[in-house]
C-alpha cells in the first residue's frame, strides 16, 4: 500500500484527519475504511472519533495490537493521529515562527530528541544518542558549539552514557539537528516510547579484564533501531545494554533487557567460548533489577535476539495505562518463559536455554573504575577516568577534553554510566601531563574523592517531574564533605529529583530521593536517605533509613553516617557491606544525634 497521501485542495484541517492515522497503518492489520468528516468529505483513513460506515453493524471496532482504541492511553492516540518522525514541517514552522508546542506535539517532538521542559526551563533540551558511550573529539567539540551558539553555554553527560544540551530556542530546532547531523551524530528516537541510548562497557576493546569487546554489538542495534520505523512505536521507553565483562560497571541489570557476556567450558551442551547471558525487565525506579532469562545467546545472534524481543513487547505491551506499560509488567503477567516462548516465535533458530550456574562469570567489575588511571591491554596504552561534577561540562571544558583526546590520545573518548567519561589511550610518558592539565580545567581523576562518586539528576531546574535542586544541591554537599571527610575507598551518592530514580538511587551506596518537607511551617526541599545499594554480582536494593531530611540538615547527617562508617568498618569493609549488618533501626539509632 502506498505511505502517499494526496491532500493537494484540502484545508488544513483537513489534511491533519487525512493524515491523522497513516503513519500507524503498518501496525495495525488494514480494512476497508469509509468514514466521514466533520465537513462532509468522504475518508478511506480512519481516525479516532471517525465510524467505519463500511463495517458490518455490531462488528468490532479498530484495534492497536489487539487493544481498542477507545481503550487507548492519550499518548498513544497521539501517535495514531501523527507520528513523531512525520514531523518535520512542524518543526520547521516552529522554528520560524520561533514558537512552542502544544500538549501533543511537545510529545512528538521527543521522537527527534527534542524536550520541551517547561515550565522548569521555557526552552528545549536536546538529548543525542551516542551508540556505546563513543564519541571523537571532533564530536565533542561540534557539541560544545551548539551548546555555544544555542544552549547556554554547558552539557549534562547522563546515566545512559548520553549528552544532554539545555536552553535551546525555538527558532534554533533545526539549526541543531541539521547541526548534529554534520558531526555524523543524531537524536532520533532519544526520547518518549522508543529505544533509548544503548549502552556498552566503557572499556570495550581496551580492556584487559574483558570477555568480549561489547561495543560493535551496541552500535550494531542502534543501526538496526534507526532502520527499522516500526521499532518507534513501543508502549513506553526501553533501554538496551551489553556488558562485555570488562572493569567497569554498565549496570545492565537496571536495564529492559541486559546482555552479559559469560565463558561456558568444556563438556557443557553447547561449544566452549564466550555467549551472552540474557537478563529481562530491570527497572529499579520500581524497585526491580532485571531478571536472569535462562538463556544463553550466541554473540552474532545478540541483534537479532533483542530485534525479536522489542517486537514482542511493542505488540504485547499495555498501550492503555503508562503506569503499567514497560516491559516488567508485561513479564509479571506472562513470566519469563512465555515471552521466551514468543521471542522464538520471531526468529529463524532457536534459543539455547542453560542454567546460569553452569556458566563462568566475567571478572567482576572494578569498584569505582571509571575514575583514575588504568592500563589497557595495549602495551604502554592507559585510559584515564575523568571525574565530571554531577555531569555537567562547559563548553571550555569540553573543548579542552577534546584537544586531550586528540593531542594525547587517539582522538577518542568514552561515556560512562556514571556520569563521567574515560580517555582512553594515553601513552605511559603522557599520563601525568594529561593529569595535570584535567585538574587545570576544573575536573580531576581521583576514585576516593567525594565528587567522583556523586551522580544527580537533572532536578527541578530542568525538570518538571523533580521535587529538588539536584545537581545544585549535590555540588553543596561536595564542598561540605570535602573539607570534613577524608575517604580511602569510594563511595556512592545518587541524588535523584523523583520516583522515576534516573539518578539510580537504589543502587547507591547513599541514595538520596528528592521530596518536599515542611520545616518551619513552609515546603522545603528535603531527601529521603537509603543506604547499601548496589549493581551486578551483588545487587541489592538500597534499604530507607531516613525519611524527609530537610536539605539543611542533610549535609551534617551525611558528615556523621561517613564518620561513623569509618570509625565503626572492619578492615576493608566497604560502605555497602558495613550498613548491611544492621537492621534499619540500628541504623537510624547509630547515625542520630551528636
Amino acid at each position: 500500500m502506498s505511505s502517499q497521501v494526496v491532500t493537494e485542495g484540502f484545508t488544513d484541517e483537513q489534511k491533519e484527519y487525512l493524515q491523522g492515522f497513516f503513519a500507524g497503518l503498518s501496525a495495525r492489520k488494514f480494512a476497508p475504511f469509509v468514514g466521514t468528516l466533520p465537513d462532509g468529505l468522504i475518508t478511506a483513513s480512519s481516525a479516532p472519533g471517525l465510524k467505519n460506515e463500511a463495517a458490518a453493524a455490531g462488528s468490532s471496532e479498530q484495534t492497536v495490537f489487539g487493544t481498542p482504541v477507545s481503550d487507548l492511553c492519550e499518548q498513544e492516540i497521539w501517535k495514531l493521529e501523527q507520528h513523531g518522525l512525520d514531523i518535520w514541517d512542524k518543526l520547521l514552522a516552529h522554528a520560524t515562527e520561533n514558537r512552542f508546542p502544544d500538549k501533543a506535539d511537545t510529545f512528538r517532538f521527543r521522537y527527534h530528541g527534542l524536550f520541551y521542559v517547561a515550565p522548569n526551563q521555557n526552552s528545549f533540551m536536546l538529548r543525542c544518542r551516542v551508540p556505546g558511550g563513543q564519541l571523537n573529539g571532533l564530536q565533542l567539540r561540534g557539541l560544545a558549539n551548539i551548546a555555544d551558539d544555542w544552549g547556554a553555554g554547558y552539557a549534562d553527560l547522563t546515566t545512559r552514557a548520553n549528552i544532554q544540551i539545555r536552553e535551546i530556542a525555538p527558532k534554533h530546532l533545526v539549526k541543531v539537528l541539521l547541526k548534529l547531523q554534520e558531526l555524523g551524530m543524531t537524536s532520533r528516537g532519544s526520547g518518549v516510547d522508543n529505544v533509548r541510548n544503548i549502552t556498552a562497557t566503557p572499556t570495550s576493546g581496551i580492556d584487559a579484564f574483558e570477555l568480549i569487546d561489547s561495543l560493535p554489538y551496541a552500535k550494531a542495534l542502534h543501526y538496526y533501531i534507526l532502520n527499522n520505523r516500526d521499532l518507534y512505536n513501543l508502549p513506553r521507553k526501553f533501554n538496551i545494554a551489553f556488558d562485555g565483562g570488562g572493569a567497569i560497571s554498565v549496570v545492565a541489570d537496571t536495564n529492559d533487557i541486559g546482555f552479559l557476556a559469560v565463558k561456558v567450558g568444556e563438556n557443557k551442551p553447547v561449544p566452549p567460548g564466550v555467549y551472552f547471558r540474557v537478563q529481562l525487565a530491570g527497572i529499579t525506579g520500581h524497585s526491580q533489577f532485571a531478571g536472569d532469562a535462562g538463556v544463553l545467546v550466541r554473540l552474532e545472534e545478540s541483534v537479532a535476539v533483542a530485534a525479536a524481543m522489542i517486537r514482542v513487547f511493542a505488540e504485547n505491551g499495555d498501550r492503555t495505562d503508562r503506569r503499567k506499560a514497560r516491559l516488567k509488567y508485561l513479564i509479571d503477567k506472562w513470566g519469563i518463559p512465555k515471552f521466551i516462548e514468543e521471542v522464538e516465535k520471531k526468529l529463524a533458530f532457536p534459543l539455547q536455554r542453560m542454567p546460569v550456574t553452569d556458566c563462568i562469570p566475567a571478572h567482576p567489575p572494578i569498584s569505582h573504575g571509571h575514575l583514575g588511571v588504568y592500563k589497557q591491554k595495549q602495551k604502554g596504552r592507559n585510559y584515564i577516568g575523568v571525574s565530571v561534577p554531577v555531569g555537567r561540562m562547559r563548553t571550555r571544558q569540553m573543548r579542552r577534553l577534546a584537544d586531550l583526546a586528540d593531542n594525547y590520545g587517539t582522538g577518542e573518548l568514552r561515556l560512562t554510566v556514571w556520569q563521567n567519561l574515560l580517555v582512553p589511550n594515553i601513552p605511559d610518558a603522557y599520563v601525568e601531563t594529561v593529569k595535570r592539565a584535567l585538574l587545570r580545567v576544573g575536573l580531576h581523576h581521583e576514585a576516593t574523592s567525594i565528587a567522583g562518586g556523586v551522580i544527580a539528576c537533572t532536578g527541578n531546574t530542568g525538570c518538571k517531574f523533580a521535587a529538588t535542586n539536584t545537581k545544585g544541591q549535590a555540588v553543596e554537599l561536595v564542598k561540605y564533605l570535602e573539607k570534613r571527610v577524608s575517604l580511602d575507598r569510594p563511595i556512592n551518592i545518587h541524588l535523584t529529583g523523583c520516583p522515576h530514580s534516573c539518578a539510580q538511587h537504589y543502587i547507591g551506596d547513599i541514595g538520596l530521593l528528592g521530596t518536599q518537607v515542611s520545616l518551619g511551617g513552609e515546603q522545603s526541599d528535603g531527601y529521603h536517605v537509603f543506604f547499601g545499594g548496589t549493581s551486578g554480582p551483588h545487587e541489592v536494593l538500597a534499604r530507607e533509613v531516613f525519611h524527609g531530611i530537610p536539605f539543611q540538615e542533610l549535609p551534617a547527617l551525611l558528615e556523621r553516617v561517613l564518620h561513623r562508617y569509618l570509625a565503626k568498618r572492619t578492615r576493608n569493609e566497604s560502605f555497602r557491606e558495613f550498613v548491611s549488618r544492621y537492621q534499619v533501626k540500628e541504623l537510624q539509632e547509630m547515625f542520630s544525634g551528636d
